[in-house]
């Protein structure tokens, strides 16, 4: 695995960039792994003895089909590091709180000189649903039949607090249960972005999912402008991406840009999510 060792200095985060770039080789998880290696490199310099006089770290990548991950091995602290909540204000801190969100799993462990933390960003164990809110859980249409039909069972999610969006009565509580169900990772693939987990997931009874942190992009045509950036956080996983904007455009492009199998499923979003839709879902996991 490509491995260089780097002066224990805040202005070698460039460079740590710029290895990482070079050791993808155009993988399509190469600005995810160039964001947890710099933030990674940061830690080093600014809470370990790598960023006294002298001191240095050195940053390893690994990119294969199954796999990509990052590691920065410092030269010691007194302190194991921990991804600490911040204030979504703060201008510093996110560190370790950004490794942990973008990473599947991450972890230090001892190694010469100090220690070695690292970050799994992808793995194709399980794959990937990617999935809209607008639309496929908040139906445009006529109200649907479960806002008269809901359950006694005090472990069903609650409903939509009081004075809450009017919109959020629209989506069905049972969903959660059946998103959980399949066998795959859940991923929010919307425009909520972080409110997603704080107002939408309690209603379902989800936990705290991933979030996908869009680019900007001023890119024009049939193209629709989540694609580019699904099938980069997809690093060649299979993946589920459930929206009601999707069209053959993206699908044609997804074809040809991603290196493993992906479901494109477009939800008719005056009807939001329905069993059919859950049935071809399962269907298509059932066959990877």
């Amino acid at each position: 695995m490509p491995q260089h060792r780097f002066e224990g200095t805040l202005d070698q985060l460039a460079e740590v960039r710029r290895f990482v770039r070079l050791a993808a080789g155009g993988h399509e998880a190469m600005r995810l792994a160039e964001l947890v290696a710099s933030e990674l490199a940061a830690n080093a310099v600014l809470h370990s003895d790598s960023g006294k006089p002298g001191g240095w770290f050195t940053v390893e990548t690994w990119f294969t089909p199954s796999e990509v991950a990052v590691a920065v091995t410092d030269m010691g602290a007194e302190q194991e590091p921990a991804a600490c909540t911040v204030d979504t204000d703060a201008v510093s801190g996110r560190g370790l709180w950004m490794v942990e969100t973008l990473s599947l799993k991450w972890g230090c462990e001892p190694a010469e000189p100090g220690r070695r933390i690292w970050a799994v960003l992808h793995s194709s164990d399980r794959p990937l649903l990617f999935l809209d809110v607008d639309g496929p859980l908040i139906p445009f249409g006529a109200p649907a039949p479960h806002l008269g039909e809901r359950s006694a069972d005090l472990s069903a999610p609650p409903p939509p607090p009081t004075g809450a969006n009017p919109l959020l009565a629209r989506i069905d509580p049972r969903h959660g249960t059946r998103l959980s169900a399949l066998p795959c990772d859940l991923v929010w693939a919307t425009t909520w972005m972080a409110d997603a987990n704080e107002v939408i997931s309690p209603l379902l009874g989800l936990p705290e999912l991933p979030v996908v942190d869009w680019p900007d992009s001023d890119d024009e045509g049939p193209l629709h402008w989540k694609t580019r950036g699904l099938v980069g956080w997809a690093a060649g996983r299979p993946f589920v991406w459930v929206d009601d904007e999707i069209t053959d455009a993206d699908r044609a492009w997804v074809s040809a840009h991603h290196h493993g199998q992906a479901l494109l499923h477009r939800v008719d979003p005056r009807r939001g999510l329905t069993h059919a839709d859950f049935a071809t879902i399962t269907d298509w996991l059932a066959q990877l």
